[in-house]
């Protein structure tokens, strides 16, 4: 991993004030533009910023510092890091301790019974097992099938709640979603204004209906009168 200026802003704030290097040599060191760097030294820019003596922080040597202001055309270097970080390792199989490895076919069995849905790359994460471990366990070929119990891998002390929620979750999103049951919907404008349509016609046929037998009951009163 590179190593990377803390600072670079507060830091050439203290080089202009306390050096006699040029802009150019700044800006190199503390990864910025030669008139920003001219700003900060006419005071038009980073008023507010103190500045940061990078000797004090072991990122620049004061034997640096004067080869610089003796050569423009040298470029400052950051000092070696006095503590150096291990870089993180690569995300592996879960280590297990010799006094639970005993426990990993049953808590196996618990996550394939329990969680269909996790892939084997994931089972093997959460309780650091083999695939062919799991795929004897899935098959019963396991040499132990017949004694094997499902038992919780997290009561087991083989993960976190936390790690197997996150797996579960995972393998939940990757699943092909299934179709909802059909929902009850409003009619649309055109469904709602054709059933308006449709009664009001209804109606009208059911007025000439009704005009058309009383219309047939005052015949008939007449002749009865006439007779």
């Amino acid at each position: 991993m590179a190593q990377q200026l803390l600072m670079p802003k507060a830091t050439a704030v203290w080089l202009v004030d306390n050096t006699s290097l040029s802009f150019d040599q700044i800006a190199d060191f503390c990864t910025l533009h030669p008139l920003e760097v001219k700003a900060i030294a006419d005071g038009e820019s980073a008023q507010g910023i103190k500045g940061l003596d990078p000797i004090l922080t072991g990122q620049l040597s004061r034997d640096e510092i004067e080869k610089g202001e003796k050569d423009t055309n040298h470029r400052l270097k950051l000092a070696p890091p006095k503590v150096r970080v291990p870089e993180a390792k690569r995300k592996g199989p879960r280590y297990t301790p010799v006094s639970k490895r005993q426990d990993r076919p049953n808590a196996i069995l618990w996550l394939v019974r329990n969680h269909p849905e996790l892939k084997d790359a994931q089972i093997s994460r959460l309780v650091g097992t083999t695939k062919n471990t799991i795929e004897q366990i899935r098959e019963r070929t396991h040499w132990n099938s017949a004694n094997l119990q499902p038992m919780d891998p997290v009561t087991l002390g083989l993960c976190s709640q936390i790690d197997l929620d996150l797996e579960v979750e995972k393998a939940a999103r990757d699943l092909p979603q299934q179709p909802n049951a059909e929902e009850e919907r409003l009619l649309s404008a055109a469904q709602t204004q054709s059933y308006g349509q449709d009664r009001s016609e209804d109606e009208e046929l059911d007025a000439a209906a009704v005009f058309a037998k009383l219309t047939a009951m005052r015949r008939e009163e007449s002749e009865d009168e006439e007779e």
